[in-house]
């Protein structure tokens, strides 16, 4: 990493503010060369994090911009090397004219996740905070920005390195006791140790409890709404998404296809898909959607059966409703709720609510049932696992320590116990990339946006 890498931090399109950032040995010299202060003399001379006022020239002297930098001497930055950070207007043609200017001074393009890698390779942060940064950026809701930047402060690192410190005390003591045999050393006691084994393997299983919420959090709920045809199911979705995504008409079976959109009720990040209705048919391809509606709805989460209260129900509407109830959630959605009543009682413990979706009467108390089923955890910001590899971690941490509990339980030699706890380490020290293959670190970099 002796090289210094730039990169366009903003978006491509026009906003009223564009930066650009470059991180490495070179970072400050070469911002030497292409900003000018009007105060203060050169850039060299200022103090780190303290905004500058001046200009951007090429190297013929041709005026680029008048915007703020600011720079920031290693350690002590976000990447722990030299940085510095150009706030320029935002003009997307102004930004890559600067970009390549500062590689005609000797910068190169930064790779996806490179800033962030480098404060990760460079002790400014554990791999759980680092993880941390783009679940931050792709949060869709305040829930997932509040555990983002609970994992950011160090939330997962505080909690496994206090589970790690634990287990390298108790191998340390292991260790000691039986290189050392002649030594005064106090001997272990095993229920002892028993105790905070198991201690530690519970708050690794409540960790691992958190580890569906976080996946929901982040890519949704999957939700399916069935039902037969025009029974309301594309209004149903139009009226949630607040416009008109599906098309609606009276014609039965117009939707041949899943339709998906997400959208968040009452902090509830749902993934809505809408399906083709469920109905005997001869046409081929309204039979393919069908079977996508039986599909979607195996493996939804939640269920939201549309039964047209406009309509006689009848065994199908019944069938409709059985499928809901097969569902790990279902909720039965009586569509058309502004028109006379037609449908007889539903008989279903299935929660059920009126809901029209031409007035919106109704989808207030929708939106309260689907938060009922899908609450927010009781747990500290920042303590919810949100992606596979973490989960794996944890999961081999607490094997290897249940592991571990019973070889103590059966009587087993010391080193069967010390080799369980050790690999314990090893998971935990996974999960916060103190030891942690290269090829993975780059993986999980590779998920970034250039220039973060």
């Amino acid at each position: 990493m002796t090289d210094t890498i730039a990169a366009i931090a903003t978006g491509q399109q026009i906003a009223a503010i564009g930066i650009i950032r470059m991180s490495g040995a070179r970072s400050i010299e070469i911002a030497d060369q292409v900003f000018h202060p009007f105060y203060g003399g050169r850039l060299t001379a200022q103090r780190d994090r303290k905004l500058v006022y001046g200009e951007l020239r090429n190297k013929q002297g041709e005026l680029l911009d008048i915007c703020m930098c600011t720079i920031s001497h290693g350690p002590d930055s976000y990447t722990g090397e030299d940085t510095a950070e150009f706030q320029c207007h935002g003009s997307p043609m102004l930004l890559r004219v600067l970009l390549q200017e500062l590689f005609t001074h000797g910068a190169r393009q930064a790779e996806p996740g490179e800033f962030t890698k480098r404060a990760f390779l460079n002790g400014r942060m554990d791999l759980s905070a680092a993880e941390a940064v783009i679940d931050l950026i792709d949060a869709e809701t305040a829930e997932a920005v509040r555990n983002a930047a609970g994992q950011l402060s160090g939330a997962i690192h505080r909690k496994a390195n206090a589970i790690y410190t634990e287990l390298m005390d108790m191998s340390a003591h292991f260790h000691a006791v039986l290189d050392y045999p002649d030594e005064d050393i106090e001997e272990f006691e095993i229920q002892q140790y028993r105790t905070k084994l198991r201690e530690e393997k519970c708050a690794l299983e409540r960790l691992l409890c958190t580890f569906d919420r976080g996946q929901l959090m982040n890519s949704g709920i999957p939700t399916a709404i069935i039902g037969l045809p025009n029974a309301g199911k594309s209004s149903l979705l139009n009226a949630l998404l607040g416009y008109d995504r599906a098309i609606v008409t009276d014609i039965p079976g117009t939707t041949r296809d899943t339709v998906e959109e997400r959208v968040q009720l009452k902090g509830v990040n749902l993934r809505l898909i809408d399906t083709a209705g469920i109905r005997e048919t001869e046409d081929r391809v309204e039979q393919l959607g069908v079977q996508r509606s039986r599909d979607a709805a195996s493996a939804a989460q939640l269920v939201l059966a549309v039964i047209d209260g406009s309509a006689d129900t009848g065994h199908d509407a019944d069938g409709i409703i059985r499928t809901a109830e097969q569902a790990e959630h279902g909720i039965v959605v009586i569509s058309k709720s502004d028109l006379k009543r037609k449908a007889s009682a539903i008989d279903t413990a299935l929660p059920v609510v009126p809901v029209s979706s031409v007035t919106g009467e109704g989808l207030t108390d929708l939106e309260e049932k689907i938060k009922e089923l899908f609450p927010l955890p009781q747990v500290p910001a920042g303590e919810i696992l949100t992606n596979a590899r973490q989960a794996d971690a944890v999961r081999r941490a607490a094997e290897s320590i249940q592991a571990a509990c019973e070889a103590l339980d059966q009587g087993m030699t010391p080193d069967i116990i010390l080799t369980e706890t050790e690999n314990a380490m090893q998971a935990l020290g996974e999960l916060t990339g103190a030891s942690i293959r290269e090829d993975i670190t780059n993986q999980i970099f590779a998920r970034f946006c250039v220039g973060k």
